[in-house]
């Protein structure tokens, strides 16, 4: 893996035009990961210290940042981040903020996990950027209250150190901490704003609520399921194929480009753990004049295991949610779903339960990260 690039400093005024023609960036290899601080999976900013400028919410909106040079307000100039008010000293004699001086907000994960790395991103914070961020991570059951995870008793582990940043700037760090988180602590030094936040990793599902469940969705993103490879992400990210609900848009879902050849398009996945799939569906919503033309399904189990169709290649209608019942439980580890000749799929779901292997398995890793 390369060195992350580091950006730090300010960025130049914005002076006209494309407000991102300067934007400072780089490819991340962890962003291959889901983004486990998705509104869609149920993440939220439950609390900040301080948001004068700009609400914290916006930290985890989709899409990069927007930038109105117009746009102001009572208050100032609006934001499409989380900014917050310049500190002060504590007299005219020392009017800096000290060092330890800093602002915080608290970011309840969508779905509990390992992270493998974070985004602070600063677009258009040219001059009202941090001077450095910190991230903590913590793990901590049920649905506590802001003031329960700013108790003495949370224990709160060090993702990112204190690190300087730039203005106008994604900034990217690799997390390298083995264990399953549920919330972070963000902590900009010793003010300032950040547009966006993406934390980068691998769900870690509750074994104890798969348990309860009984049937559930065994390739769902908030069950623990992820996307290994693709064979084409030109449109949109295939792992918009396992994210909660329905599609509500075209580029919610997956698209290839045009095939010119005589090949097509497939998305590996690997489910929760080893599972019986009993029921499966396949859905076309919002992709009208691009579904693709026909679909299978097969599943194999472990790494080196044979791939078994349990769906063989059937025409889709656009628009459309396919559903198959399987004449008999299909046991596996991974899946895959092959698209001819190319177009889209927006959501793919595998129903199903956990055998007792997979359980074991499970619990067995859910323990070892801490949960």
């Amino acid at each position: 893996m390369t060195a992350i690039p580091s950006f730090t400093g300010d960025a130049r005024p914005y002076g006209g035009g494309d407000p991102y023609a300067d934007y400072r960036t780089a490819d991340f290899d962890f962003t291959r990961h889901a983004d486990l601080a998705d509104r869609r999976l149920g993440a939220a900013v439950i609390a900040a210290n301080d948001e004068f400028f700009a609400q914290r919410e916006n930290l985890l909106l989709p899409g990069r940042a927007e930038f109105d040079p117009e746009h102001f307000g009572h208050k100032g100039k609006i934001m499409d981040g989380w900014e917050t008010r310049r500190r002060r000293g504590a007299s005219a004699e020392h009017p800096w903020p000290t060092a330890e001086d800093h602002d915080w907000a608290l970011v309840r994960l969508g779905a509990p996990g390992v992270i493998r790395g974070i985004v602070v991103d600063t677009a258009h914070f040219r001059g009202n950027y941090p001077q450095a961020v910190s991230v903590e991570g913590a793990a901590v059951p049920g649905s506590p209250s802001p003031e329960e995870l700013l108790g003495d008793d949370v224990k709160w582990t060090t993702l990112v150190p204190r690190t300087p940043v730039g203005g106008h700037a994604a900034n990217g760090f690799a997390v390298a901490v083995e264990q399953r988180f549920t919330h972070l602590r963000v902590n900009q030094h010793p003010d300032g704003g950040i547009a966006r936040l993406r934390v980068y990793g691998e769900v870690v599902p509750d074994p104890a609520w798969l348990e309860a469940l009984g049937t559930f969705d065994v390739v769902a993103l908030e069950n623990g399921g992820r996307v290994e490879d693709a064979s084409d992400l030109f449109y949109s990210p295939a792992t918009n194929t396992i994210q909660p609900g329905r599609s509500r848009k075209m580029d919610d879902g997956w698209e290839t480009r045009r095939r010119r050849d005589r090949g097509h398009d497939w998305i590996r996945y690997r489910l929760a753990a080893q599972a019986e799939i009993r029921a499966v569906e396949i859905d076309t919503a919002y992709l009208k004049g691009n579904s693709a033309g026909w679909a299978s399904v097969s599943v194999r189990d472990g790494e080196s295991g044979e791939w078994t169709e349990i769906v063989p290649r059937t025409r889709l209608q656009p628009d459309t949610d396919h559903r198959f019942v399987l004449p008999a439980p299909a046991v596996g580890t991974h899946a895959r779903v092959d698209i001819f000749p190319d177009g889209g799929i927006s959501r793919l779901r595998l129903h199903g339960s956990l055998t007792e292997q997979g359980a074991a398995q499970l619990r067995a890793r859910h323990q070892e990260l801490g949960g």
